[in-house]
């Protein structure tokens, strides 16, 4: 359960806006995420979809707006106190270390509950129901996974810190055709076994139809948003690279 009433949203962004020098890449940004929905960002390249998770995660600081997580507010909080707060994240590119075991890829999820490492060194069973061949490479170099292999490392991670909120960054990225279906699969597990609320950014265009609600963005701004059973043709066409 989280803090969230049931109309209250799990994350509220109001009128953020983030500058790189003298260019502004996010523009009176508002969005909501609900609790138990996922929420997809679409756009083309550029238009500030990757700045606005780094915003929310803390790795970019805003010059104005607001961002609550179950009511609280975020802003004053370092990415690490964010992810003890419930927010888990899987960077564009998946960032997993490919020096380290899958194991101890796993383990540094664990720095995200409260207390981190020094307090919770169990890895977390359900990870290995939900991605059952990482059970069995475990002692593996992350580096030598594949593509789709590294992104179910890269959520499992993620979920040894029991988030609220997952924030996905193209999860399909570089993944081959026939592994994409498995990735939808495996994020819409996800929600349904842990509760966890989605927000993605995502071109893949079957994918975007998973989510409840989308968000289209434009030079930093978001121009039009809506459930994603009315996500038009126009729209995709005019919003989407792919």
């Amino acid at each position: 359960m989280n803090g969230a009433g049931m109309d209250e949203p799990l994350l509220r962004i109001s009128g953020l806006t983030t500058c790189y020098g003298e260019s502004r890449i996010l523009r009176d940004v508002d969005l909501q995420v609900h609790g138990g929905q996922m929420v997809c960002l679409i756009g083309r390249n550029g238009v500030g979809k990757t700045t606005l998770l780094k915003t929310v995660m803390g790795l970019i600081c805003p010059q104005r707006g607001q961002i609550h997580l179950a009511g609280r507010d975020l802003l004053p909080l370092p990415p690490h106190q964010r992810a003890r707060a419930g927010i888990g994240y899987v960077p564009q590119g998946r960032e997993v270390i490919p020096q380290l075991t899958v194991r101890d890829n796993l383990r540094l999820g664990l720095e995200a509950r409260p207390g981190g490492l020094a307090r919770q060194d169990r890895l977390d069973p359900q990870v290995f129901d939900l991605f059952p061949a990482l059970a069995t490479m475990l002692e593996r170099r992350g580096g030598d996974l594949s593509g789709g292999q590294q992104q179910q490392l890269a959520l499992a991670r993620a979920l040894q810190g029991k988030p609220q909120l997952l924030l996905l960054d193209e999860p399909t990225e570089g993944i081959q055709p026939n592994v994409v279906a498995d990735i939808e699969t495996a994020v819409r597990r996800i929600m349904a076994r842990t509760g966890v609320s989605v927000l993605l950014v995502e071109q893949h265009l079957h994918f975007v139809r998973q989510a409840h609600t989308y968000y289209a963005m434009q030079k930093g701004g978001i121009v039009a948003s809506g459930p994603t059973s009315d996500l038009s043709q126009a729209v995709i066409d005019h919003f989407l690279s792919v």
